[in-house]
């Protein structure tokens, strides 16, 4: 199988789901739960990511997701090759978050 930059896939999913009440609390949770079992990571609070070594492989996890549909809410799948992939920029904002400051250490003679 010829691995390239526009065979390689990724996988984004996209959702907003209620978390009004307990149960709807239980369906968000066990639907992220599900994503990153299938090997998505978390690349922001509702989106999530996942490569996929080809698109067949895509159209798997894909029917997979379709399965885990949460009854209320809603998802979006985005699939793109691993070329435009290598075009996202990412932000993490403009200041540095200072550190948090280290406990001193008790010294013991």
């Amino acid at each position: 199988m010829d691995l390239n930059g526009y065979r390689i896939m990724w996988l984004f999913v996209f959702f907003d789901l209620p978390t009004e009440t307990k149960k709807d609390r239980k369906n968000t949770s066990g639907f992220r739960n599900q994503l990153l079992k299938d090997g998505f990571n978390m690349m922001q609070y509702s989106v999530y990511m996942r490569h996929c070594a080809s698109s067949e492989s895509a159209d798997v996890h894909e029917k997979r997701v379709q399965k885990l549909l949460p009854p209320l809410g809603k998802v979006s799948i985005l699939r793109i090759t691993d070329k435009q992939f290598g075009n996202i920029q990412n932000f993490w904002g403009k200041s540095e978050v200072p550190k948090e400051l280290q406990p001193t250490q008790l010294e013991l003679f």
